[in-house]
């Protein structure tokens, strides 16, 4: 809710006063769900360690959180916006629009749980990078599918909550195929 009020009256706000509803859960989390369920079938699951599986997790949660930031900070405080398809000037909250002020705010959000991750004994300090450049790369992803398939004629299913979700699944798959090559 940064500066919630601006951002309302000029309509770029969250709606329901920034509050969140059940499908926002469900595009948020349900790659998490789906990352801890998997870990927890023994050692390994469809050829891959359970704590490949944490790490997408944490992966997962970075990137809702990397996305949060770079959506309220770019909104709140980017100075100038550019759609990540054409790097054209757009107004802020525009579908796929950018902002250095957001994109940094990105890298911060993925950092931190990345790193509440490793505080939490849940990854290991060198899973922690791996994390964070997955949401990040992830965030970026998910502007460029904002950008070309939300709010589309051809792509009304494409709601908020399925770009959410797919950006936190490519987080996670990101993270857990990096893991098996890097960890």
């Amino acid at each position: 809710k940064v500066k919630f009020d601006e951002k309302e009256k000029l309509g770029i706000a969250e709606g329901r006063g920034g509050r969140r509803g059940p499908e926002n859960v469900w595009g948020s989390a349900a790659t998490g769900l789906l990352c801890a369920v998997c870990s927890v079938q023994g050692p390994t699951f469809l050829g891959i360690p359970s704590d490949l599986y944490v790490l997408g997790y944490v992966a997962s949660l970075s990137t809702k959180l990397a996305d949060t930031f770079a959506s309220e900070i770019g909104k709140a405080y980017g100075k100038t916006t550019f759609l990540i398809t054409t790097l054209e000037r757009v107004e802020p909250g525009t579908e796929g629009a950018v902002s250095a002020e957001g994109t940094a705010a990105s890298v911060v959000g993925g950092g931190l749980l990345s790193l509440y991750g490793l505080l939490i004994g849940l990854i290991s300090a060198p899973a922690v990078p791996i994390s964070t450049i997955a949401a990040f790369i992830a965030t970026n992803i998910e502007s460029i599918l904002g950008a070309t398939l939300q709010g589309k004629d051809n792509f009304k299913w494409v709601t908020n909550e399925v770009i959410n979700f797919l950006n936190t699944l490519i987080g996670a798959v990101i993270a857990i195929v990096a893991g098996l090559i890097l960890l």
